[in-house]
């Protein structure tokens, strides 16, 4: 079937079913302009990413702080403040984008600091485009020249920003950074906000427009497969098993991946890409630079991927990492399969005590699709196969808002919001905004407490399956207005 012809210009909802559906907003005397920008928010595709960087104590935080209208980024009068990549969305002149703050960058520098580096040159990697903070009050220093051959090596449209200009004293100062070849300095006051508008704008001429957001489709190529786990769980002896060959370095010391390996592996009668990537650390961000680098290279591997495989050693009781590791899958949205390793290990009794730990440690991923492997000798490797097309199945499913409307008004009245104030909050109607994960807006007349959005999420996946993905449930209160006559 033709996707545009599916879907329509409203993504998810098609035209009939975005008209039906604005329709009840109507007559529920909702603002049809709020509730609109509420279904584009929930339903929006991957937003353009722009990095912010810049030697330490340039005023990067201030400036992203500035761009997103808010005081979020952590600003003190010191340099280093800044350490891990973070990310805020941000809008002008209605588009929006996501712009990532990150730790000053230093050249040869030792322990945390080259982290901190590292993990800024991952961001430009990462990013669509760049903001090259400068002091102008200080002008180019070697560090900031260094940087400049880091983002022509990178290739990426770079803006470059002129600080700490607060009057028209400073524009001298602006201008002089010229000498760098990146092109205009836009001179600006992060701290007060002057100049902020024309560099925004040239931020979004460097950015590419927000892509529109696709459902159910599958994008070309092979479907992505991250495998992620602590260290020395097996990731690279299954890879290994499942390419038939030593494609990657097993050892017994741990944390020997630091680089993900892209394979095309044929399995189970279909091309794959597997991703075999660096275990993830507790503590990461005191990690030293390899391992923190690896890290940083890990999460971004889940990026790209769709489903992710996380390995458990079946051998050990699980861990606080474990728990963490699939947290984080479930944070990044993607399908899930639990892989049980090493399992030809295992004794009866430590089968028992594995059982006893997954209904209490894992109680959050009842969903996803459990498989007990044995990397080493190949057990059961004939069942991963399934278990990922299970949890991608589940990733694209949609529920016309026909049928979804009907389950929930068989839901409402048979389990009823308990009243709370005096009050009975009910759910009004709700729609399927997006998958990959699923996602769901509910229109409501009052807050719904966390145990009833629980509720509601665990009777969608009774009634509808989503078997190997999480769901997203979001609620949209909107008190109801009195009509005009």
């Amino acid at each position: 079937m033709d996707h545009e012809n599916e879907y329509g210009e409203h993504g998810a909802l098609g035209d009939a079913e975005y008209a039906e559906f604005m329709e009840l907003a109507a007559e529920e005397g909702f603002d049809l302009e709020e509730v609109a920008g509420d279904l584009a928010e929930a339903g929006h595709g991957p937003l353009p990413v722009l990095a912010v960087v810049g030697r330490p104590n340039v005023g990067k935080s201030t400036l992203v702080n500035r761009i997103i209208g808010r005081r979020e980024a952590v600003v003190e009068d010191r340099p280093g403040v800044t350490r891990d990549r973070v990310t805020y969305e941000a809008h002008w002149n209605g588009r929006r984008f996501k712009i990532v703050d990150t730790g000053g960058w230093e050249q040869d520098v030792l322990g945390i600091d080259a982290s901190v580096a590292a993990q800024a040159e991952f961001a430009i990697e990462a990013a669509d485009a760049v903001v090259f903070v400068v002091d102008a009050t200080v002008g180019a220093t070697d560090t900031d020249e260094a940087v400049v051959k880091l983002l022509r090596r990178a290739g990426k449209p770079v803006v470059l920003c002129a600080n700490k200009v607060d009057g028209p004293s400073g524009e001298a100062d602006a201008a002089a950074l010229w000498s760098l070849g990146l092109g205009e300095p836009y001179a600006v006051s992060s701290l007060h906000g002057r100049g902020t508008g024309d560099l925004l704008d040239a931020i979004l001429e460097a950015l590419p427009e927000a892509p529109a957001q696709t459902f159910g489709d599958v994008l070309g190529g092979p479907r992505r497969v991250a495998l992620i786990g602590r260290p020395n769980v097996g990731k690279s002896s299954l890879l290994n098993k499942v390419a038939g060959e030593e494609r990657v370095v097993v050892n017994e010391l741990a944390g020997t991946t630091r680089d993900p390996v892209d394979e095309l592996i044929q399995l189970g009668g279909r091309t794959w890409k597997f991703v075999d990537t660096a275990g993830i650390r507790r503590r990461v961000h005191l990690a030293e630079g390899a391992d923190y680098y690896a890290s940083l290279r890990t999460a971004a591997a889940l990026e790209k991927a769709e489903v992710a495989v996380i390995l458990i050693d079946a051998s050990e009781t699980l861990s606080v990492q474990d728990t963490r590791i699939i947290q984080m899958a479930i944070d990044a949205g993607r399908a899930c399969v639990i892989a049980y390793n090493k399992w030809d290990l295992l004794d009866e009794e430590r089968r028992y005590y594995l059982e006893r730990e997954i209904e209490q440690d894992l109680v959050q991923v009842q969903w996803a699709p459990r498989v007990n492997v044995s990397a080493s000798t190949g057990r059961h490797m004939e069942k991963l196969v399934p278990a990922i097309e299970t949890a991608l199945a589940g990733w694209e499913t949609r529920v016309p808002t026909g049928r979804l409307n009907a389950f929930l008004g068989e839901l409402v009245a048979a389990h009823p919001h308990p009243i709370r104030g005096g009050k009975q909050p009910r759910i009004l109607f709700g729609t399927q905004a997006g998958t990959k994960p699923p996602r769901f807006v509910l229109f409501a007349s009052g807050f719904l407490e966390a145990g009833y959005r629980r509720f509601i999420e665990r009777r969608l996946r009774e009634e509808f399956g989503f078997e190997g993905t999480p769901i997203q449930v979001s609620v949209r209160v909107r008190e109801k207005r009195s009509r005009k006559k």
